[in-house]
């Protein structure tokens, strides 16, 4: 429906929902970052990617996304554990763009791992990328925002940040305070035009997640099927998948002046999971 919408917008007014917009958003080389990214840039945004890979691939992509929507997109390797990194991003961003109008940190690690024998030194890492790289960006931009009027926050979180599991203490920690964050984020900047709002979603089909399956599948000797049924799934009431593009539609939305009053909220997109 909202593209639909959007579609007779565009027709009428000649432009696209985000046109004259610039984001960044983190950790966008693959997987649910991607989605967002190609989103946006198909919705008349510049985008400056971010995140890990090879340096050929992510040059043909940045290239393709640039030329298939006849935007800017750039591509910066910043290492979300380092605040002077994530810093230097935000600048070149805002020479190359001019501004940066929205944000969205979606890089992120997991460890599984009982509390008694989950290593110190990943809960800093995971604590370090999935929290306060989110922070960092955020303190980043938000005075340019607040000065212009205009600021999009996007924080993907998870499920995981409404609800826990064991033997993740530390994303699941990282995740909650991620949608803490974002409510205080969304208050300080309720009186200049930003909007702060987390996304949390459930088990998104990512290729990353189809790794998981194959390999849970082969160490466990079961079916694919039931890896995806039992495992997976088995929080999800819809049984199936969130998709990148479902993700990347709702950041758009919350990005455009029809979202202006959507602020604070930690959105889940996770098939019922969290309607337990």
């Amino acid at each position: 429906m909202l593209k639909f919408v959007e579609a007779g917008a565009e027709a009428l007014t000649g432009r696209r929902p985000l046109e004259g917009r610039t984001a960044i958003v983190t950790g966008s080389t693959s997987g649910i970052g991607l989605g967002i990214a190609r989103a946006f840039v198909e919705a008349g945004a510049a985008v400056m990617l971010n995140g890990f890979g090879d340096a050929v691939e992510i040059e043909s992509l940045r290239a393709a996304l640039a030329d298939e929507n006849d935007v800017d997109v750039a591509y910066d390797n910043a290492d979300m554990s380092d605040r002077a990194a994530i810093h230097m991003m935000v600048e070149r961003a805002a020479m190359r763009f001019g501004q940066v109008d929205i944000v969205v940190s979606n890089a992120g690690i997991q460890h599984v791992a009982p509390i008694g024998e989950f290593p110190p030194a990943k809960w800093d890492s995971i604590l370090s990328i999935n929290l306060s790289a989110a922070f960092h960006l955020i303190q980043a931009t938000f005075d340019g925002m607040r000065g212009r009027g205009y600021g999009r926050i996007i924080n993907v979180a998870s499920a995981h940040g409404l609800v826990a599991s064991p033997f993740k203490a530390a994303y699941v920690a990282a995740k909650h305070g991620m949608v803490g964050l974002t409510k205080v984020v969304a208050l300080e900047g309720a009186e200049f035009g930003i909007t702060s709002n987390a996304i949390c979603p459930g088990y998104v089909w990512t290729p990353l997640v189809e790794k998981q399956i194959d390999d849970q599948a082969k160490s466990h000797n079961i079916a694919r099927d039931a890896v995806i049924r039992d495992v997976f799934l088995k929080n999800q009431p819809t049984k199936r998948f969130a998709t990148t593009e479902e993700l990347g539609t709702l950041a758009v939305f919350l990005c455009t002046d029809a979202a202006a009053s959507i602020t604070g909220t930690a959105l889940p997109v996770d098939g019922g999971w969290t309607a337990h």
